[in-house]
C-alpha cells in the first residue's frame, strides 16, 4: 500500500491485517494474503465466487454476527473469523 494512502486495521483469525480504507471483507481476505472464506462439509476451502452475495461461499464470521464477505465493508477494529465446520 502506498504511503498516505487511509488504511485501517481489523485482525483476521486474531492476526492483525491493515487494509485500505473503502475495501469490503473479501478483498481484506485477499490483500492479506488467503482468500479462504470457510471449509465446506467436506473439508474444502471455498472462497467469494460471486462477488455479489448470490452464491453464499464467502460467509465469514464479523464481530460475533454470520455475514457475507463480499458485501460487507471493512471498518477499523473489525474482527474476522473464518470457519472451518460448514
Amino acid at each position: 500500500m502506498n504511503e498516505g494512502q487511509n488504511t485501517l486495521t481489523l485482525s483476521i483469525d486474531g492476526d492483525p491485517c491493515r487494509v485500505p480504507v473503502g475495501i469490503s471483507v473479501a478483498a481484506a481476505l485477499s490483500l492479506c494474503g488467503d482468500d479462504r472464506c470457510r471449509l465446506s462439509i467436506s473439508h474444502q476451502p471455498r472462497a467469494p465466487f460471486c462477488g455479489m452475495g448470490v452464491c453464499q461461499e464467502c460467509r465469514v464470521t464479523i464481530n460475533g454476527l454470520r455475514r457475507l464477505a463480499c458485501q460487507t465493508l471493512c471498518q477499523a477494529g473489525m474482527r474476522i473469523e473464518r470457519s472451518d465446520d460448514e
